[in-house]
């Protein structure tokens, strides 16, 4: 047959390059790439073969082999699962077809430690280039299940591979690694010992489903040894708690999410009755970097009797507890099941709601007990659970009683809505928030003076989320959830005494340039008014009581929603010497042309101090630069 050599992907050059040079503090877990590689093998054709029963491949005795030659010093990993066609090696094998390679790479020279870079291996699913941390050579072979033509690969590594078309293939895939000598001083141990095969199989690989084995070394005087299995195969949701360790949970949670840490938390879930399952689910201790991207893949692990179904199955937790690792194993769905099917299945439903709840009570118990994994959950996970306040009304309550905000009540430490409403001072009657991109920057936001000066506790939120969820949640034990930012605030009759009278007079004294400014800047805004939030600054915009955000505008657009441009508010502060300068120039007689350039001034800054950006920047520049040069 022909060999063909071709060149690696500049990519993926860099990444063998690193996987030689010990990215991987521990070597041994090489091995454990390859076994789960053909895990994942054997599960795709089983399935295979149970939605086509034409396909011309052998079930009857699946399974997942290591073979030890020490004179040639090889280590072999063989399965006869699916395979791949010669296409397939060529795209998978010899390539690196991920968009997130670049990233990975790039991150991994951020890394601050071993431990940092190691946990980004399996986020890209290169484990099959580990192998090269323990040899200088990796032959594959492989066919794919129906075919009649396998195909070899061969690398040593370097800038090139091969490949080869081969006739006398078995079914499946067998992976040679040609080993590098033993070093122990770098964790390089000598893989052709039994003793090391058979303890990494068992710290790494126990809970494989699939027969692992291994044919042990012949001893003086006996016949030929027999084929050893070397895991328990005995699937750990199915064992009760006490027959399990953490360790072995952890090493599940890291074989089924490719995420080399260990879980914050592990929840476990049997059902029994009219519809039996059993679910292992592991909520992680660090948000994949892709979480809030498009392409991100969700969904858990779906057995059926033991049997691997699917590996992403989206219909059993809702998107905003896609972070959520795990396995479900039911009893009485079809073999045959699909993903249309799954999404009309009342029985999945049933599944999801109950593990939903399970989720969201486990978090809560974690709050409840350990404020430090809290406190890592919440930074990791919280913008994501707080989407299911606008998209999940039935669970609503459980992810407020689990949900806290940075609050001006602590610099540190967030709060509940129950904590706020502990705290609330007599007679107010709403819970108080402002949004924004920053702390720093809705903190000193116009909007919130006379809050700092009466002491009135205000939510800082800052995800762009928290848009939405305050208005789709509304209230909270009858206290309704108000933005600083929008609609009139009377605040006095939450702290201080009334000075209606006073406010009427202002109005009435104020009301000719009220009305004057309201004409100039009929293209911005729709009011001007005397602002009783405003205790420093001149003036401030806000939007009307009902009216969109301007961020909430932004965010429709970038989803490429046409919403109309809304006219806010301008508040003035008749206390500010600005605004009583303005009211003074009014009531003189004489050309406005300049009164009107301030008020454009005016309305442009308030616009700059919440975050906005001028209409015209060139003008507000030029408007400036003249008063300045007026001052010199």
């Amino acid at each position: 047959m022909t060999t063909e050599t071709f060149e690696f992907q500049v990519e993926a050059r860099q990444l063998l390059q690193l996987m030689i040079h010990s990215v991987y503090s521990n070597k041994d877990v090489f091995l454990r790439e390859l076994v789960s590689n053909a895990s994942d093998a054997l599960d795709k054709l089983r399935l295979e073969k149970l939605r086509d029963d034409s396909l011309d491949a052998d079930v009857s005795d699946l399974h997942i082999e290591l073979d030890i030659d020490k004179d040639a010093r090889t280590l072999t990993v063989r399965d006869n699962g699916i395979g791949m066609s010669y296409d397939e090696v060529g795209r998978l094998i010899g390539t690196i077809a991920n968009s997130g390679t670049a990233a990975f790479l790039e991150e991994l020279k951020e890394a601050k430690d071993a431990a940092g870079a190691e946990g980004l291996i399996g986020r890209f699913g290169v484990g099959f280039y580990s192998g090269f941390m323990a040899a200088d050579e990796v032959t594959l072979v492989t066919r794919r299940a129906g075919e009649g033509q396998g195909t070899r690969w061969t690398s040593r590594g370097e800038a090139t591979y091969t490949l080869e078309r081969v006739d006398d293939a078995p079914q499946g895939t067998s992976v040679t690694l040609h080993l590098k000598p033993a070093d122990p001083e770098n964790q390089l141990h000598d893989y052709t010992s039994e003793w090391t095969i058979r303890e990494i199989v068992k710290r790494y690989s126990d809970f494989i489903t699939w027969p692992i084995r291994m044919l042990p070394e012949a001893k003086d005087g006996e016949g030929a040894p027999e084929p050893e299995t070397l895991n328990s195969m005995k699937a750990l949701w199915a064992r009760s708690r006490d027959e399990v360790s953490d360790d072995e949970y952890h090493e599940l949670y890291k074989h089924i999410s490719h995420d080399w840490r260990e879980p914050l938390e592990t929840v476990r879930l049997q059902a029994e009755g009219t519809f039996e399952y059993q679910a292992l689910l592991f909520v992680p201790s660090h948000a994949p970097h892709d979480l809030f991207t498009r392409d991100f893949k969700r969904g858990v692990q779906l057995y059926v009797k033991r049997v691997f179904i699917m590996d992403d199955c989206e219909e059993l937790l809702p998107p905003y507890l896609r972070f959520v690792k795990g396995v479900v194993d039911a009893q009485d769905l079809s073999l045959n099941v699909s993903r249309e099917i799954l999404q009309q299945d009342r029985h999945i439903r049933m599944m999801q709601r109950r593990l939903t709840k399970k989720v969201l009570s486990t978090v809560k118990e974690i709050k409840t007990k350990d404020a430090d994994r809290y406190a890592t959950f919440w930074r990791e996970f919280g913008t994501a659970l707080k989407e299911g306040l606008v998209t999940d009304s039935e669970n609503r309550d459980a992810i407020l009683a689990v949900s806290s905000f940075a609050t001006t009540h602590s610099d540190d430490e967030p709060t509940t809505l129950a904590q706020y409403v502990e705290r609330m001072k007599d007679g107010q009657d709403d819970i108080w928030f402002i949004t924004g991109e920053s702390r720093q920057s809705i903190e000193n936001s116009p909007h919130m003076e006379a809050f700092r000066d009466k002491g009135i506790e205000v939510l800082l939120l800052t995800d762009a989320v928290d848009e939405v969820w305050v208005d789709a949640v509304g209230e909270y034990e009858g206290k309704r959830l108000r933005s600083v930012t929008k609609g009139e605030i009377d605040l006095d009759g939450e702290g201080g005494e009334k000075a209606g009278e006073e406010r009427e007079k202002q109005a009435e004294e104020y009301a000719g340039l009220l009305g004057w400014m309201r004409e100039q800047l009929d293209e911005d805004i729709k009011e001007v008014r005397l602002s009783t939030r405003l205790t420093v600054s001149a003036a401030c915009v806000v939007s009307d009581a009902h009216d969109l955000t301007p961020a909430l505008e932004q965010m429709y657009r970038a989803m490429g929603q046409e919403v109309p441009r809304t006219k806010r508010i301008l508040e003035l502060n008749p206390g500010h010497p600005l605004v009583k300068g303005l009211h003074e120039a009014y009531g003189a007689s004489g050309d406005r042309t300049e009164l009107a350039e301030s008020a454009e001034l005016l309305h442009t800054l308030a616009v700059l101090a919440e975050g906005g950006q001028p209409k015209d920047p060139a003008r507000f520049v030029r408007l400036v630069a003249d008063r300045l040069e007026r001052t010199l």
